[in-house]
């Protein structure tokens, strides 16, 4: 822990160019990854900007975390929408997931 406390971190940060201020009430934030979402309920959230940047440093005591449902998509289905919708891999994987692998719905998002 820093002596003199906020007096001399606020020095510091301007040194380094960066502007700290609280953000006032927030309800939650929530972090996904491939497999799970965190929910961090009331958390406290600091934002630090600096010249290229922006830094948010979030403090919560209350977290939930749920496993995310993650369809299986097969590289047969990936080729069959990009032939049908005359789209790339990448946008043909994004339709799929998006209509949670139902082939005809992915190819009709594509094409109208």
């Amino acid at each position: 822990m820093m002596r003199g406390g906020n007096r001399e971190m606020r020095r510091m940060l301007d040194k380094m160019g960066l502007e700290m201020k609280e953000m006032g009430e927030i309800e939650e934030v929530v972090i996904r990854t491939e497999t799970k979402e965190l929910y961090l309920i009331k958390p406290q959230v600091v934002e630090m900007k600096g010249k290229d940047s922006t830094i948010f440093q979030v403090v919560a005591t209350d977290i939930e975390e749920r496993e995310r449902e993650v369809p299986s998509i097969r590289e047969e289905d990936v080729v069959l929408v990009m032939q049908q919708a005359s789209v790339s891999k990448d946008r043909a994987i994004q339709a799929l997931t998006d209509s949670k692998g139902d082939l005809a719905q992915a190819i009709i998002n594509l094409t109208t």
